[in-house]
């Protein structure tokens, strides 16, 4: 099989990658990730210390399908050995928001001086810690980082209203 589209990924040091079928396991100082590549039509192999895709033949999609699972491949290296940091922000005008951790939900009182909270789901493994008006959330996985990061951001989305006036909410501040 020739390969129209290749990419190699070198493998880090302190890092144990298996690649079996199309399931990816990266183990590190941090954690253990798996993640299943089936939908997409690449070859995976791993060869002495990279990872080789490879596309089976022409086009556009999967000349990026390649780069993408590069992508995904490389951010699952960088979770297990430094991890995936976003920090986000509390912005209130005139209502002190509260933001507290309770299991694995977020809960946002006191937004727009609403009685109910506000609900946000913490997606897998992430943790999130709140220090006054900002809130960290940390985990190995990016997906999972990135979805709790949306979740909390959504509970707080104002609807029909002029966003540009009311700019409450709590926002991505840093990713890290």
């Amino acid at each position: 099989m020739s390969a129209y589209a290749s990419e190699s990924i070198k493998i880090p040091e302190g890092i144990e990658v298996s690649v079996e079928g199309m399931l990816v396991t990266v183990s590190g100082p941090k954690g253990k990730i798996s993640r299943d590549f089936a939908h997409s039509r690449l070859k995976l192999s791993k060869r002495g210390g990279e990872i080789l895709l490879e596309s089976p033949s022409k086009g556009k999609r999967l000349n990026a399908t390649v780069g993408t699972i590069a992508s995904h491949i490389r951010n699952m290296f960088k979770g297990v050995t430094e991890g995936h940091v976003y920090n986000m922000r509390v912005i209130y005008a005139h209502f002190p928001i509260t933001v507290k951790v309770a299991g694995k939900d977020v809960l946002i009182e006191n937004f727009m001086g609403e009685r109910s909270k506000r609900v946000a789901k913490i997606v897998g493994n992430v943790k999130v810690t709140v220090q006054g008006d900002e809130l960290i959330l940390e985990g190995i996985d990016k997906e999972e980082v990135g979805q709790t990061a949306a979740n909390i951001h959504m509970a707080t989305h104002v609807k029909k209203m002029d966003p540009r006036v009311f700019q409450d909410g709590v926002y991505l501040a840093e990713r890290r």
